[in-house]
This record gives structure tokens, sequence and C-alpha cells, in this order.
């Protein structure tokens, strides 16, 4: 039911706005993940590419679609293991605009996110490795995200946009450990935190919207 109500939320501003213009973003990410406090995580930096569709609006209210290719993940420590799991996504954020002037804009919505590639990298104090026990890394994974997303963009000049936005997950990171364990691991990877981890990720971005600024109001 909550993808459901996801998946209306998302379509909604669409239909509501009309003449579309299309621009292009790019960006930094700072992402960790919530209640992973067992595995020490704190913030990586990653990327992000996309383009966005964002109807012409004059009114106090307008949309913007997105598609971005998101570089995120978290660092990790836990006993003798230090290391870090990279995870890629395709993000499709769904945003309602609020245009407080010209020059400024609030953008609060839903997001859909669909992971696409995963990998963790370790190393121990004694410098020890091998093959993983652990089988296919995505099989870790929950392939499919939702959440919330919100910020703020700067209009200053032309089509030129620079903003901020913090995205928060709904959804939980890892599947149950133990229903995809292999090759005889009766433990889960030290980078699984061990209770229901969320992605979080801070963005912040420049962009080029073509065809004029849609924030603007007469």
């Amino acid at each position: 039911m909550r993808k459901i109500i996801f998946l209306v939320l998302l379509v909604t501003p669409v239909l509501l706005f009309g003449q579309l213009g299309i621009g292009l973003k790019a960006g930094l990410n700072f992402a960790n993940v919530t209640n992973a406090s067992s595995i020490n995580s704190s913030s990586r930096s990653g990327f992000l590419v996309g383009f966005f569709i964002s109807p012409n609006s004059k009114s106090i209210l307008s949309s913007r679609t997105e598609i971005e290719y998101s570089r995120q993940g978290y660092n990790y420590e836990s006993n003798s293991n230090t290391g870090n799991v990279n995870l890629d996504y395709i993000l499709i954020p769904q945003l309602m605009g609020i245009n407080i002037t010209k020059f400024v804009q609030i953008q609060i919505g839903a997001q859909m996110a669909f992971l696409i590639n995963a990998k963790a990298d370790s190393s121990t104090s004694s410098g020890s490795s091998g093959s993983s026990p652990y089988g296919k890394l995505m099989d870790y994974y929950n392939k499919f995200d939702y959440g919330f997303a919100g910020g703020v963009e700067i209009h200053p000049v032309m089509g030129l946009l620079i903003g901020a936005r913090y995205n928060i997950s709904l959804g939980n990171l890892y599947k149950d450990p133990s229903t995809v364990m292999s090759g005889g691991s009766s433990t889960p990877p030290s980078f699984i935190p061990k209770v229901d981890a969320k992605n979080n990720v801070v963005q912040i971005f420049v962009g080029w919207r073509f065809g004029g600024n849609s924030s603007k109001k007469k």
C-alpha cells in the first residue's frame, strides 16, 4: 500500500503542470546509513549526474521530475575490519516546488531508487585477504528503495541553478542476511549493521535549465 501511495505522489505533479522544460545537473553526495552504530559507520562522499524535466510555471507552485545516477554508500569499522561500501543507484525524484521568489525555490517530494551495483572494500589489521565466503554481494541488498526528498534551489541568473537537498529513505537497505548467506558462512558480512539500516544522503549540485526559469513569477 505504501508503494502505491508513493507512485501516486510521483505522478500527480506531472499531471498538474504543462509545457515541459529540461535541464542537466551534477554535484556531490555526502552519504551515510541510519541505525548503523554497530559498525561505526561514517559519511562517504560520492557524486551525482542527471537530467530533469521542469514544466514552466508562473504561479507559486511548480514541479520537477528527475532521473539521476547517484554514487553513495558509507565507511565502516568493525572489530579488526575497516572499509567502505559503494552503492550505485538510479534515483527518480518527483518534487513539488514552492517559488518563494523568482530566484529561490523550496522543493519537497518523494523519490524511488533502484540499486544497480554494490561493492564493498575492506582491510584487516593483519593485512590478510582471500575469497569472500558471502557469495554475490548484490544478493544482500534490496534492489528497490523509496523515501522523501527536500531542499532548496537558487536561480541566480538565466538558466543557472545551485541547490542542496536531503534524501531520506524509508526502505531497508539490506535483506535479512540469514536468507542469502552462502559458502558455509554462519555470520553476516562485517559491513552489515545488526539492525535495519536506511540510506540518507546530502546532495550539493549545480545545473542548467534550458528554456528559461520555471520559478519566474509575474
